[in-house]
């Protein structure tokens, strides 16, 4: 189903035709869910923050492998979410940039709403100030922040929390403010507020917090990693959470699993993998949700090449069509085809590119074409032997490059030494 060719599996992935409506429907069922009531900054199971959701389909909305019908559901869901919650901004530029058409009555008549609710927040802050306790003059400004955010005011809304912080004694609700800041980063895919955030947290878990908090904070920056390409850092940190997960907001803990599964085969060990990723519980009574995820994992781990293959095309769409991954999926790709290819040659000093190919269900010249690029950009310590046909493995001597290693450093050293002597003597 997911081989366009014997020659090339991953043509289906770098070539695949836009998906089906109705497969469109059933990988964006959990998009479709529209949360009410007020945003929290945590997430109950299930319960995925709206303007995530709105966020994923908007980037599906810019992507060729969806299909124009599908586009279509998906366009009337953003509109339906942009008129529930009167965010006129995100109206103005979605229509500005023709993903909807300008309706300037409607953007009026939410601007106006903005404008009124707004005004009854600033009297209400005000009566608060009057009248009430600390308390209540927080929650009424915390009310403010959250409906600026809501309508999506990001520059509104940041500065607003900042006002709200100062209101705020406790460390807890502080951390709460941190991670409204932390979803407005993801919804805008601003990594630098992400980064900022992040490490503001973590100063105030210096001044104490409850490991509820902490452990979600892991996730949201393991998130972060991860869409900035630090999948090893990623891996970590989606590892320790496995059995702590509580961040229903952010995505499913199926989807969770996904992205563990995904980063943990390019960045663990063997032995590392089946303690962690193949023999946890958690993830066993989660995987096979996923489809083909645990086909995938398994098979890797198993040595079953043929049945990777399958399973590794069929994981393609939903990489492609994942909002965080997308940006790396060719990356992607050629770390899992490494990781695999040198699972494969870890066993042999030398093998038949027949077997090779064989073992893996393509043929002899797609294993030549594929092995040739990974040699040459030293992903693979081997060499080919064109006219028999042979593989041969050289395997690095660790030693012998931790040698090397130390030398290089030592020239580069003394180099910086004695240009730096010369300007102390001039």
């Amino acid at each position: 189903k997911f081989f366009c060719s014997r020659k090339n599996p991953f043509s289906s992935a770098l070539l695949s035709p836009p998906i089906s409506c109705g497969r469109s429907k059933a990988r964006l069922g959990s998009a479709r869910r529209v949360c009410g009531g007020e945003m929290d900054g945590g997430g109950e199971e299930g319960n995925q923050q709206p303007q995530l959701v709105l966020a994923h389909k908007l980037f599906l909305l810019s992507q060729p492998d969806v299909d124009d019908l599908a586009k279509v559901g998906l366009r009337d869901d953003v509109l339906a979410a942009v008129k529930s919650d009167d965010m006129a901004a995100l109206y103005e530029s979605l229509a500005t940039d023709g993903v909807l058409e300008m309706d300037a009555a409607l953007l009026a008549e939410m601007r106006g709403r903005i404008e009124e609710e707004t005004k009854k927040l600033d009297e209400k802050i005000t009566d608060a100030e009057e009248n009430l306790g600390e308390s209540e003059v927080r929650e009424a400004h915390l009310a403010k922040s959250l409906y600026f955010i809501r309508v999506g005011e990001k520059e509104k809304a940041l500065e607003q929390l900042k006002v709200t912080e100062g209101k705020t004694v406790a460390v807890g609700q502080k951390m709460d403010l941190v991670f409204y800041t932390l979803q407005i980063g993801l919804f805008h895919m601003d990594f630098d507020l992400i980064s900022k955030s992040v490490d503001k947290a973590k100063i105030l878990f210096e001044e104490g917090g409850d490991w509820e908090r902490k452990n979600r904070l892991k996730v949201y920056e393991g998130l972060y990693c991860m869409a900035t390409r630090n999948f090893k850092k990623a891996t970590s940190l989606f590892l320790d959470s496995v059995s702590t997960f509580t961040t229903y907001e952010l995505f499913p803990y199926d989807t969770f699993i996904f992205y563990t599964v995904l980063t943990s085969v390019i960045t663990l060990d063997r032995v590392s993998l089946k303690q962690k990723v193949v023999d946890a519980p958690e993830i066993l009574a989660v995987i096979s949700k996923v489809p083909h995820l645990s086909e995938f994992l398994n098979s890797l781990y198993n040595c079953q090449y043929k049945s990777f293959f399958v399973a590794f095309s069929g994981l393609t769409e939903q990489i492609k069509l994942d909002r965080y991954l997308q940006p790396h999926f060719r990356y992607f790709m050629r770390e899992v085809r490494t990781v695999v290819y040198s699972q494969f040659l870890e066993s042999y000093k030398s093998v038949t590119m027949e077997a090779m190919a064989a073992s893996f269900g393509v043929t002899v010249d797609f294993i030549d074409q594929e092995l040739s690029r990974f040699i040459a950009a030293g992903k693979l310590h081997c060499k080919i032997d064109k006219v028999a046909g042979v593989l041969e493995t050289n395997r690095p001597d660790a030693r012998n490059a931790f040698y090397q290693s130390t030398i290089k450093q030592g020239d580069f050293l003394l180099n910086r030494i004695q240009k730096l002597s010369r300007v102390i003597d001039l």
